[in-house]
């Protein structure tokens, strides 16, 4: 426990230090948020708003940060130094993955204090419900990352799968753009989406629409199960 801790708080000063994860993970969604609020403030718009930005954190976390990190470490050869003490890969791939759960679930509460402080925000859903539905997104798109982190040859390689994978889930999956203002093509891509799935399922939980929520759940704890597996049975050390 005292091993994971340090590689926890060593993982987290890297990231404070560097910055773009404290950024894209926290600043850009508020930014996103406030700008949504301003443009129209009803109470339903600014549900849809939390429910749908504060995915931003949790992508910008798991798809970016983590495989970058991990990829990082691999081809500077500190994973090699790893390899030779008792630090397995589960501990190392926790550590990691518990920090970005920290900076996207941090991310999501400052959505909720600006929205509640500036714009006379009030949550319309059971938060019962919403907790454990934002916990089973974040799972499952943190464990997309771990495959990338874990299998990802090289830091160029990573950066490149990242881009291809982040930026149409950051565009087209609702996080930013309301999925419903889409046209349809785009939309039927939109739903290939992990992402697009979980702000489904958000929603769902938030308006009280029992609507499909036992396929996303289902699609999402099995990418959370395939995804967790394959990143620690094949996790490349070098």
């Amino acid at each position: 426990m005292k091993t994971f801790w340090l590689l926890y708080k060593s993982e987290a000063k890297l990231s404070i230090r560097e910055m773009s994860s404290i950024i894209f993970g926290i600043f850009v969604p508020l930014g996103i948020v406030s700008l949504m609020g301003f443009m129209d403030s009803s109470n339903d718009s600014l549900n849809t708003a939390f429910v749908s930005v504060s995915t931003v954190g949790i992508c910008s976390a798991g798809v970016m940060g983590l495989p970058l990190a991990l990829s990082s470490y691999r081809e500077r050869k500190i994973l090699k130094r790893y390899q030779v003490t008792p630090i397995s890969p589960i501990q190392l791939l926790l550590a990691h993955l518990l920090f970005c759960f920290t900076i996207s679930i941090v991310s999501m509460l400052l959505l909720l204090g600006v929205l509640a402080a500036f714009f006379q925000f009030s949550y319309v859903g059971n938060w019962a419900y919403f907790i454990l539905a934002y916990l089973l997104v974040m799972i499952s798109i943190h464990a997309i990352g771990l495959i990338v982190a874990s299998l990802s040859p090289s830091e160029k390689a990573t950066g490149a799968i990242n881009s291809a994978i982040f930026f149409p889930m950051f565009f087209l999956s609702g996080a930013t753009v309301p999925y419903e203002i889409m046209p349809k093509g785009l939309q039927k891509i939109a739903d290939i989406m992990p992402l697009t799935q979980g702000i489904k399922l958000l929603k769902a939980v938030t308006f009280r629409e029992e609507n499909g929520i036992l396929y996303m759940v289902l699609l999402l704890t099995a990418i959370s199960i395939i995804g967790i597996f394959i990143a620690v049975r094949y996790f490349r050390w070098e």
